[in-house]
């Protein structure tokens, strides 16, 4: 599997591109900004994109999502429990004082344990509420990888302190959902360094 993590816009959103090296297909996940530094990867790996997936609706992981689907044709994936987030778009935007991006409901919301496919490359949606209503995790089984969105951190976790948090239905999807994952099982938060889950379930303070 082709797989480049690229730091993003104001904040250094991870955007994930996963792809197959037979097929050429992708899917992208956190598109926030910086659509041609996300285009330059796929095009290096020449790769097109077949799904655009966002692990909740926060401006700095979704606010090029609708740009990179004009460009692609690709649809947009994210839970319609993130919806209500659309509503405060301008007023997330006023936190970074960063301009309100045009955004859009999803073209499918995907169900827990749903498994989102392109030739090549599957990826099991796992609904971890908490950082949001509506956030997810992507993990990639064949591959031991885990896209962890704003969920969990290297040394820390998801803040709940916007709009739509909840700590405690954070901390449950933690301990019941993303903790149980195999400790060799690869990080890639929404922001920062990798890390593992064995790593964190010995070192992250919220997790011991």
């Amino acid at each position: 599997m082709i797989r480049e993590t690229l730091a993003v816009g104001l904040l250094e959103c991870n955007c994930t591109v996963l792809g197959d090296e037979v097929s050429r297909e992708a899917l992208v996940v956190d598109p926030g900004y910086d659509v041609p530094k996300i285009l330059a990867a796929l095009a290096k790996h020449q790769l097109t994109v077949k799904l655009i997936v966002v692990t909740h609706a926060h401006i700095d992981h979704i606010a090029s999502a609708q740009t990179l689907k004009e460009l692609t044709g690709a649809p947009i994936l994210y839970s319609k429990a993130d919806i209500p987030q659309l509503a405060i778009m301008g007023i997330q935007a006023g936190w970074f004082n960063l301009p309100v991006p045009t955004v859009l409901p999803p073209d499918h919301s995907p169900t827990d344990g749903e498994v989102v496919i392109v030739r090549g490359v599957e990826a099991t949606v796992m609904h971890t509420p908490g950082h949001t209503e509506g956030s997810v995790c992507l993990y990639v089984p064949a591959e031991g990888l885990l896209l962890a969105g704003d969920t969990l951190f290297a040394g820390g976790v998801g803040r709940t302190d916007f709009p739509g948090g909840n700590e405690g239905k954070l901390m449950a999807s933690l301990r019941e959902r993303v903790m149980t994952l195999p400790d060799a099982t690869v990080v890639v938060p929404g922001h920062g360094p990798e890390t593992t889950i064995g790593a964190e379930r010995v070192s992250n303070p919220f997790l011991i």
